[in-house]
């Protein structure tokens, strides 16, 4: 079978590949958190990115956060608006599932060791807003990250599948990444979710189950999520496993920051983080 030479967008042509017009800064400090166990709450990685995110709008260098959970549900701000999005949350997490409401964009995110998340938190001094540019700077990362295995990478609203947006990234019509954004008043995050492995089908009916219960017969206001919409890299260009494309994406980063660290250890103020998850979890939960 064929590829194309370049990913494409939903309307075949090229996807914009990620340049240094779109880098803010050659600098870039990598961190990959160690696989979030069952016991640990999943919104320590957000409340952990929302004190970073304060930290380089200070002056520090710019963060590439990557991690994984083992079974955990990432709720939108939208959702969390749903008549029954408390009864439907509170179901999931009596099933020993991890449960958080995200400050970021974007709608709801079943998580499993398969599945990979990015985040790069990037100073924003000037206060500027570039939305597209910033959503297409993270599209482009994933889809070169991908290209060890498929070049077919394409952009554009994946319609059925769950966290639509206009910078969904699939494969043959079939969405695998979503990207939202938090912003900070000097700094802001730009986040992904990867399906590397397993069956693009079983989360989106995780999703969906999860959407009929809080909507309770309500026709709209969330996303209609449909079978045969979401896919793993794993089914869809044979992505031997979550490690292998970290690994790509660690190399693709390293390549597009050429001055990108990953020896030092970041830490922030364990106290900090933990009042960080309880002021999200009143403000947001």
């Amino acid at each position: 079978m064929s590829v194309p030479s370049t990913p494409e967008d939903r309307f075949g042509k090229p996807m914009e590949q990620s340049s240094s017009e779109h880098r803010p800064t050659s600098r870039l400090q990598i961190w990959e958190t160690p696989l979030m166990g069952s016991n640990r709450s999943v919104l320590e990685a957000f409340a952990w990115e929302e004190v970073m995110c304060r930290l380089v709008g200070q002056g520090h260098e710019p963060v590439a956060h990557i991690w994984r959970h083992t079974d955990a549900f990432v709720a939108g701000l939208r959702d969390r608006k749903l008549p029954h999005a408390v009864e439907a949350m509170e179901r999931i997490r009596n099933e020993g599932i991890s449960v958080c409401v995200r400050p970021s964009g974007g709608a709801a995110v079943p998580l499993n060791p398969g599945v990979v998340n990015l985040s790069l938190i990037l100073p924003n001094p000037k206060h500027a807003i570039n939305i597209h540019d910033d959503f297409r700077h993270m599209a482009a990362l994933i889809a070169r990250s991908l290209n060890p295995w498929s070049n077919q990478a394409q952009t554009g609203e994946v319609e059925g599948a769950f966290c639509p947006g206009d910078y969904d990234v699939s494969v043959g019509g079939l969405k695998f990444c979503g990207i939202a954004q938090r912003r900070q008043a000097k700094a802001y995050i730009i986040t992904a979710f990867v399906i590397v492995e397993g069956k693009g089908d079983v989360l989106a009916a995780e999703v969906r189950r999860f959407y009929e219960q809080a909507a309770n017969g309500m026709k709209s206001g969330y996303p209609d999520v449909h079978s045969g919409t979401m896919a793993s890299l794993q089914e869809l260009a044979g992505v031997p496993s979550a490690a292998a494309y970290t690994a790509s994406l660690v190399r693709t980063l390293r390549d597009q920051y050429p001055s990108a660290e990953t020896s030092r250890v970041l830490t922030v103020n364990r106290e900090t983080v933990e009042q960080t998850m309880q002021q999200m979890k009143l403000r947001y939960d």
